[in-house]
């Protein structure tokens, strides 16, 4: 059992909700407390289905997790970001570490998607393994950029929430592996992998802490220097 409160009260976050698409036959949350059947209402309206409303609720999640942080963000900030009850939320996930793992698989399928978007853009697997730093180099110009979603969820609750922990080191191990293989298709040594990942990982943390891209254009001139000294030949 996890560690990180489930309760209502356990948020620090607090602003007018905007408006959201999942209530858009319910005028607002007033509108919730006064009809019984509320739940009701949620599950006719007319172009929902149960997957797309599971889907839009760990968006939300998502952007208030990484946008404040996972343990700043109770259960009842969900419920006002979506305009869902508790009761519908707790009927789709069973606890709140089920919403962050759902968020933190979401994450994973967005990384993946931008790294095979980028390597489709070039050929060859030297440039597919620079091309790593080109989708970093993009994805750190985005305004709500605050780092990697796996590792700020590992430094919140890695230590007390093994499923969380695991689901870190499981994405940077795929990604190791993603790694793993275009080295192994350049022809260069296996030691060249883990360096080149060393780097994707560092560069992230590093823009977020300085607020600014570059982290991305540095690590991929080094990444550069790396693969030509692993590929050169031996005298």
């Amino acid at each position: 059992m996890s560690s990180f409160s489930l309760a209502s009260g356990d948020a620090i976050y607090s602003r007018e909700r905007p408006f959201s698409p999942l209530v858009a036959t319910i005028e607002n949350e007033r509108s919730l407390r006064k009809y019984p059947a509320s739940d009701e209402l949620v599950k006719v309206m007319p172009t929902m289905e149960s997957t797309e409303l599971r889907e839009l609720v760990v968006t939300a999640a998502d952007r208030l997790y990484y946008g404040l942080g996972v343990q700043a963000v109770g259960m009842d900030d969900l419920r006002a970001e979506t305009g869902l009850s508790l009761k519908r939320l707790y009927g789709m996930f069973p606890s709140k570490e089920a919403i962050v793992l759902a968020v933190l698989a979401k994450r994973g399928e967005t990384w993946n998607a931008g790294i095979a978007a980028a390597a489709a853009r070039v050929e060859g697997p030297r440039e597919k393994l620079l091309a790593i730093y080109d989708f970093l180099a993009q994805w750190f110009t985005a305004d709500d950029y605050r780092g990697c979603g796996f590792i700020n969820s590992f430094g919140e609750l890695g230590a007390t929430v093994p499923a969380v922990a695991e689901a870190a080191r499981e994405q940077k191990a795929s990604f190791q592996r993603y790694v793993d293989e275009l080295v192994r298709e350049a022809g260069a040594p296996e030691y060249l992998a883990p360096q080149l990942a060393l780097l994707a990982e560092g560069a992230q943390t590093t823009a977020a802490i300085a607020g600014t891209p570059e982290a991305a254009i540095h690590a991929r001139a080094a990444a550069v220097t790396l693969i030509d000294a692993a590929m050169r030949p031996a005298r």
